[in-house]
């Protein structure tokens, strides 16, 4: 059974570094690398970015995190920061992801009210397992979006073939750039079709990008339909 990425949503009162966010406004947290060594605690590299935040301040906060063991900077750059830290509690979700069932979690990012992480499973039923766990302890495991790694980019973004070829190609030939390095009668030319059906390919395209990548997607209906 081929490997199998997960978009989640998780409840930000369920998860590390809740105390934190709950006293600041508009801090966002972007994690870059997060590993587990140990079921009692995560080590995460972590970017923090926000409005008119004082440093000194924000990190008389994180020292006060329950969830938070050891922090380290390791970066300050254009207003963000990026930090090494240990977390030791509310890491429920994170160990049942990376310790017990070994998946991986591409990106993950949070605010005061929610954490989105992106994860790779090695196959359906180590999700199936976690999406159990979770809804056995009562914590949050809402599933936005599924695909299977061996569908692809138009597994992932709900296009086709052609949509895909198209807008790479667009892409590549500066279509999108400000001004356009070319137009889309010389697009069609080279994709052999007429204007009408590049504009056609590539309107929906959009429309399936738009609605698949930033919009919930199918594959989340298709879970919890069988659930």
């Amino acid at each position: 059974m081929p490997a199998t990425v997960v978009e989640v949503e998780l409840q930000s009162d369920e998860f590390a570094l809740h105390h934190t966010l709950s006293r600041t406004e508009g801090i966002e947290f972007e994690i870059e690398r997060v590993v587990a060594h140990e079921e009692d605690r995560v080590m995460p590299f972590v970017w923090v970015s926000g409005e008119e935040i004082d440093r000194d301040e924000f990190e008389a906060i994180l020292t006060e995190d329950p969830s938070l063991d050891q922090l380290t900077l390791l970066a300050d750059v254009d207003d963000e920061w990026l930090y090494r830290m240990e977390w030791i509690s509310e890491i429920e979700t994170l160990v049942q992801i990376l310790v017990t069932e070994e998946a991986t979690i591409l990106a993950a990012s949070g605010n005061q009210d929610s954490w989105n992480l992106r994860i790779l499973f090695p196959d359906r039923d180590t999700l199936s397992r976690t999406y159990d766990y979770c809804h056995e302890n009562g914590l949050t495991f809402e599933i936005l979006n599924i695909y299977q790694l061996d569908e692809g980019r138009q597994g992932r973004y709900g296009i086709t073939e052609e949509q895909q070829e198209a807008l790479t190609r667009a892409y590549n030939a500066g279509y999108y750039s400000i001004p356009r390095k070319t137009m889309a009668e010389e697009l069609a030319d080279e994709l052999g079709v007429s204007h009408q059906a590049l504009s056609e390919r590539l309107r929906r395209g959009h429309e399936n990008l738009v609605k698949n990548a930033l919009i919930i997607g199918r594959g989340a209906d298709e879970w919890n339909n069988n659930k």
